[in-house]
This record gives structure tokens, C-alpha cells and sequence, in this order.
């Protein structure tokens, strides 16, 4: 039912950015300044990022206000709720783009997961809300702070998405994406756990101020080799599609395939290895 329900508010937040289009080049040149990079982010934070967390947030309140006076929901359950949601949403979104095909099949596999980290935050703390049995004002505002974050979060991930078009410098900033993406589908794990009553995992031990900041250095460095070790696959993935499966075995495109697969592949076996040690760092400090 809610995976229906994140579809038809999919269909709902489509329909508000082309009014919001349309009454902005009311009193503005709307579509000349969503052209140029800087119009793009504004965009992204004034009209897509807020109408379509604003749209799944509706999508997943309204029910579950209806079902709370039958049941009692646990926040694992409106978290969950959150997530299924989220995919229905994606799975509109896709179709959308597939049908007027503005992009790959590749491309929405990879972003089908986008929408539930996006939404994860605001989901938590309203799952926490809802199965509180002292309900706070401080927690509302916990929950605007969350979907305020889901607003940036999304908007930054669509701006860092569309660098690649532009010249550099702007077009290094596509380096930064799939690194990002890697920390929110990190953060959508461990909020996972805690809402299931599991401990969070802990990367973060050590005893002083200096090697407590020794070891984000580590998880920035991890986050940044794993994700574009993600992203040379991509775009490795990218650069063959267009080619035949026959051309796939000529002796020079077979070594290029074998050469950027085992880069990236070290890559993310070294941010693996990064990720390992600060596990195995943390686990002596509480053990």
C-alpha cells in the first residue's frame, strides 16, 4: 500500500514543480536562470529538493496517522513505512524517465536506491515521534531539522549529479557524488539499527582529540576511494554500453575493461581494508 501510495505522491510532486515553473517565469526569466550552474542549485533547494520530500513526507503521514488509532506503530515500522514510500516514488520517477527516455537503464538502477536515503532521516525521527509515549514539542522540531536535511541532502546529490556537463573546475565536483552517496547509505544503515534496537556501528574510538580527527581523516578517505572506485565502474559500465558485445574481445578494449576494473577494484578494497581497521580499532577501545 505505501509503495502505491509513494507512486501517486511521485505523480503529485511532478505536477507542483510544473506549476511552481510556471508561476515562477510569471515574475522571472525561470527557465534561462535554471540553465546556468548556480540556477541549477537554486533550483534544486527552492523547488525539487522541498516539493518532493515535502510530497513523500505527506505520503507517509497521512496513512499513518489513520493507522496509529487501530495499532501501535513502532519507529521500525514507520521507518519502514518511510522506505517502502520512497521506492514507490523511485519506481515513478524511473518510469518517467524511461518513457521519455532522458535516461539510461543504468542510470535509474543506480539512483534506485537515492530516494529512501534521501528520505531516511526525517523517517526516523518521525518514527521516533510516533512511537514515543511522551510526545515533545522538542521532537517536532526534531523532525523539521530532519526533513530539512533530507531537503539539502537531496538537493546537493542532484547538483554534484549534473557537474559532469561543465568545464573544470565545476566538472571535479562529480568526483564528490558517489563518496557522498556512499556516507548517506551509511547513514540509512545505522539508522536502520538503531530503530531496530541494534547498536550503531562504531568507526569513531579513539581517546584523544587528535586521533579521534586521525580517524575521520580515515572515513573521508574510504568514503572518497570507495565511492569513485563505485564510479570508475559506472562509468566504465557507461563508456560500453554503446558497444557491441563482439567488439567487447578486441585485444585492446579487453585490457582497457581488465585495467579499470582492477584499479577500482583496488580502490575499493583499500577503503575496505580503511573501513576494517577502525572496526577492529573500535572493538579494542569497548572490549
Amino acid at each position: 500500500m505505501f509503495f502505491i501510495i509513494g507512486a501517486i505522491s511521485g505523480i503529485l510532486a511532478l505536477s507542483l514543480e510544473w506549476i511552481f515553473e510556471i508561476l515562477a517565469n510569471r515574475f522571472i526569466d525561470w527557465h534561462q536562470i535554471k540553465r546556468w550552474f548556480p540556477g541549477i542549485a537554486l533550483r534544486q533547494l527552492v523547488e525539487v529538493g522541498p516539493i518532493e520530500e515535502g510530497c513523500k513526507f505527506i505520503a507517509v503521514v497521512v496513512p499513518t496517522y489513520y493507522l496509529q488509532r487501530k495499532y501501535r506503530l513502532f519507529a521500525s515500522t514507520v521507518f519502514l513505512f518511510t522506505i517502502a514510500v520512497a521506492l514507490g516514488f523511485t519506481a515513478e520517477e524511473n518510469w518517467i524517465y524511461l518513457f521519455h527516455d532522458t535516461a539510461s537503464i543504468l542510470d535509474r538502477i543506480i539512483g534506485m536506491p537515492v530516494h529512501a536515503m534521501f528520505s531516511a532521516p526525517w523517517g526516523y525521527a518521525l518514527g521516533i515521534y510516533i512511537s514515543s509515549n511522551t510526545r515533545l514539542n522538542r521532537d517536532k522540531k526534531f523532525i523539521f531539522r530532519a526533513w530539512l536535511n533530507s531537503v539539502i541532502c537531496h538537493a546537493l546529490v542532484n547538483v554534484l549529479s549534473s557537474a559532469w556537463r561543465y568545464s573544470l573546475p565545476l566538472g571535479f565536483l562529480s568526483y564528490g557524488l558517489f563518496p557522498f552517496l556512499l556516507w548517506m547509505f551509511w547513514r540509512l544503515e545505522q539508522l536502520l539499527r538503531k530503530v531496530q534496537g541494534k547498536l550503531a556501528i562504531t568507526v569513531i574510538s579513539g581517546h584523544t582529540p587528535q586521533h579521534r580527527y586521525w580517524q575521520r581523516s580515515l572515513v573521508l578517505f574510504a568514503l572518497v576511494l570507495g565511492g569513485n572506485a563505485i564510479f570508475g565502474l559506472f562509468l566504465l559500465a557507461r563508456i560500453l554500453s554503446p558497444l557491441s558485445p563482439s567488439k567487447l574481445f578486441d585485444y585492446e578494449i579487453l585490457w582497457f575493461i581488465v585495467s579499470r576494473i582492477l584499479l577500482n577494484l583496488f580502490l575499493g578494497v583499500l577503503a575496505w581494508g580503511i573501513y576494517r581497521y577502525l572496526r577492529h580499532s573500535a572493538r579494542r577501545r569497548y572490549f
